[in-house]
Parts: C-alpha cells; sequence; structure tokens
C-alpha cells in the first residue's frame, strides 16, 4: 500500500498569511493545504493523513488551542505548531502544556517556521511507525490460541518448562512445542523481545 504524502496543513484566518506560507512550503518541496478555519480543518482532517499542523492562535470562531482540544480528545497525534503574536506568549506556554509541539512568535524567519516543520515530520513519522509495529504485534499475539495464551503468560512470567508442563497438567514436550509457535506466532527472536511486545502492549496507564 502506497504511504500517503505528508501535509502539512496551514491554518489561518489571514489570507495573505496562508498564501505566503503555502508559497514558502512548496518552495522545499513540501505539501500543504491552506484552510481558513478550524471548522475547515476538522472537516478535511483524516487521522491517516500523515504530516503536521501549523495553526494561528487567534482565529473567529474555533481559536487555535479549542481546536487543539478537541485533536486531543480525538486522540490525534498530528504534531502542532502555532502561530503567535507577542501578546500570545501564555497562550502558547498553556498550548505547550496541552501537548503541542512547538511555537513560533511572530515575525519569525522563514527558516524557522521550516526548520520546525521537518521536525514535526520527522516526529509524526516516527509516531506512526511505532502504532503501525504495536498494532502489528497486537495482531500477531491475538492469532495464539488459549492454551498458547496460557503458555505466553507462563513464560513472560520467567518459569521454566519443568514448572510450566506441572501447572498445566501437561508433558514438557508439549509445553515445549507451545513455546516454539509462541515464538514462531509473535515474531520474537528472543524471551526478552517477547516480554517487551507484551509489556508494549499494556493499556499505558502507567504512562499516564
Amino acid at each position: 500500500m502506497h504511504e500517503p504524502t505528508p501535509t502539512v496543513f496551514v491554518v489561518d484566518d489571514d489570507n495573505a498569511v496562508r498564501n505566503s506560507l503555502r508559497l514558502l512550503l512548496k518552495s522545499v518541496g513540501l505539501a500543504s493545504q491552506p484552510l481558513g478555519s478550524a471548522a475547515e480543518f476538522l472537516e478535511t482532517y483524516r487521522p491517516s493523513q500523515p504530516g503536521c499542523l501549523v495553526l494561528d492562535v487567534r482565529m473567529p470562531g474555533m481559536s487555535g488551542l479549542e481546536l487543539q482540544r478537541e485533536l486531543n480528545l480525538r486522540g490525534a497525534t498530528i504534531p502542532v505548531i502555532f502561530i503567535t503574536g507577542h501578546g500570545d506568549i501564555p497562550m502558547a506556554v498553556e498550548a505547550m502544556q496541552q501537548g503541542a509541539f512547538d511555537f513560533l512568535a511572530k515575525p519569525f524567519r522563514d527558516q524557522e517556521l521550516i526548520d520546525r516543520v521537518q521536525r514535526a515530520l520527522a516526529k509524526d513519522g516516527t509516531t506512526r511507525a511505532a502504532l503501525t509495529e504495536r498494532e502489528r504485534i497486537r495482531e500477531r499475539l491475538e492469532s495464539l490460541t488459549p492454551r498458547e495464551r496460557e503458555v505466553l503468560s507462563l513464560m513472560t512470567q520467567g518459569k521454566p518448562n519443568k514448572i510450566m508442563a506441572h501447572e498445566l497438567g501437561v508433558s514438557q514436550r508439549t509445553v515445549e512445542i507451545h513455546r516454539a509457535r509462541v515464538m514462531e506466532k509473535s515474531g520474537a527472536s528472543s524471551l526478552a523481545q517477547l516480554v517487551r511486545m507484551v509489556m508494549d502492549q499494556e493499556p499505558e496507564n502507567a504512562a499516564g
């Protein structure tokens, strides 16, 4: 499947700003989509679309901060770079606390914006790759039979085959067969990697 081209969404109610940023991004070979309001962005944006968001803090209707909150509620991972006027530094600080990737105070140099956009696109790529890998591992672990899951649980507790055989009421040979299937289906190359895979699938309450 062909990956969509990363897009820089530029959301600003000032048409002149949108145009100048579109031309600037085009000059370095970046695809962009200029939009005049937060509502327009929400109508257009699809979580499967890689990219980043360059967002004006102050806009009529839904502000940049309100859009960011809405994206957070939707679990969107798109990196957000805020563009702020000089009086908006407290808002920018709040935006960073809400998980914004970066903010730029106006007036800024073209290169400053390009550097931040490049970093945001790299971050988005890394996040997407990690989520894709996690999804793949989840599918692999879900392909285990109920008995293989029992064996997996005992393996990740570090129990030797003899103890596992006793607890499951089967022969050591049967345990060895199940272990081999668990390793094969999970794609893990070692017990340590298998433990890591299982830990990465745990709900993220620990990170909370």
